[in-house]
């Protein structure tokens, strides 16, 4: 049987830095490149943010202030989310957005997402696991900074909600070194759990994620920059236009090239055959 090319995620996430302009050039490239999907993330910083994390300052494009001070130079209100919503739909090109806290969750209601998507860091919250569970909507759950217990637990809430749901191997290293990946991991996923699994990657090269389609994962999400020595945390991690377009491309193109496993012997090896059949 042929296996299909498997879903793409452009993740945005923060690298707009603030700025709707990129943001809109970020979808547009994602587009262009051929993801199906254009992510973002919604945090309410009341809530998401360690307290002894808030006041560490940091250098900034806008000099140097606090960590809060800086999350909120860069998280998008409820009229610039309208904006990229009407964007996308007029581009022709999914959007989707990662909840990292109940308040977002709610708030991202609205955009009726048909799926959703558990970021590594939250996997252990387990009273978010399952609000997110009850909504009932396909979910992504990305596995980086958790033990194989962990991941039996937030199965174990989608499972008991009746949820479908994806385990996304990852490591949650910005950038991670390939020989950090693991990749091996999505099978062991995919046999203990007997669910579809998926990969989200933040190294810089595109073979990995080739790789990790090969090994059965169907959901492939990679965050995007237009060039990764711009300011932000997760720049470094990401592919830029080229790398974006090798993966697309490559992944277009690798069912044909898997083939279905059925022997063929067709009339061009037929006629090449005579050539040297001798006996």
């Amino acid at each position: 049987m042929k296996r299909k090319k498997p879903l793409l995620i452009a993740e945005i996430g923060i690298n707009h830095n603030g700025s709707l302009k990129l943001a809109k050039e970020l979808i547009l490239k994602a587009k262009d490149c051929g993801f199906d999907y254009v992510k973002f993330q919604k945090r309410d910083l009341n809530i998401c943010i360690p307290e002894e994390v808030k006041y560490q300052e940091r250098q900034s494009p806008w000099g140097r202030i606090t960590y809060i001070e800086y999350k909120k130079k860069i998280e998008f209100t409820r009229k610039s989310y309208d904006l990229i919503n009407d964007f996308c739909k007029k581009n022709k090109i999914s959007f989707l957005c990662s909840a990292w806290d109940l308040n977002s969750l709610k708030f991202l209601k609205k955009y009726k997402f048909k799926i959703n998507k558990i970021p590594s860091a939250l996997i252990t919250n387990l009273k978010f696991l399952d609000a997110v569970a009850k909504q009932k909507k396909k979910t992504l759950i990305s596995t980086g900074m958790s033990t194989m217990k962990d991941i039996s637990k937030a199965v174990k809430i989608f499972r008991k909600n009746k949820c479908n749901f994806v385990l996304m191997h990852c490591i949650s290293e910005y950038p991670c070194p390939e020989y950090k990946l693991n990749l091996n991991m999505i099978l062991t996923l995919k046999k203990k759990f007997k669910c579809e699994v998926g990969y989200s990657g933040h190294e810089t090269s595109v073979s990995p994620s080739l790789f990790a389609w090969s090994l059965g994962a169907n959901y492939i999400e990679r965050h995007i920059t237009l060039d990764r020595s711009m300011w932000g945390t997760d720049q470094a991690a990401s592919l830029e236009e080229q790398g974006m377009r090798t993966l697309s491309n490559t992944l277009q193109k690798a069912p044909n090239l898997l083939g279905n496993g059925i022997k063929k012997f067709d009339s061009i090896e037929k006629k090449m055959l005579k050539k040297f059949k001798y006996w």
